[in-house]
């Protein structure tokens, strides 16, 4: 659930505001009592195990890896010169 906050409580209460982003709560901003944004957290990268990673890619399609690198040769430039 978010919490409403105002206009003013956002610019001078704001290193709550930012200690409560981190910890994932969400703000809606408001201007004269109507609601006009809101402020929630950025999505944070999470580690995942290798054992996990390789159980989600187990029943993937397998890639030759010769075939894989000749693709990225075709459409990549490997040329050290600059283009132009």
């Amino acid at each position: 659930m978010s919490e409403s906050i105002s206009q003013r409580e956002l610019r001078n209460d704001s290193g709550r505001i930012m200690r409560g982003l981190e910890d994932g709560h969400t703000y809606v901003i408001t201007r004269h009592s109507e609601p006009i944004g809101e402020l929630r957290p950025l999505r944070r990268r999470r580690f995942v195990d290798a054992r996990v990673a390789a159980e989600i890619f187990r029943g993937g399609a397998r890639i030759d890896r010769g075939r894989f690198f000749a693709d990225i040769d075709d459409a990549a430039s490997q040329e050290i010169e600059p283009r132009g």
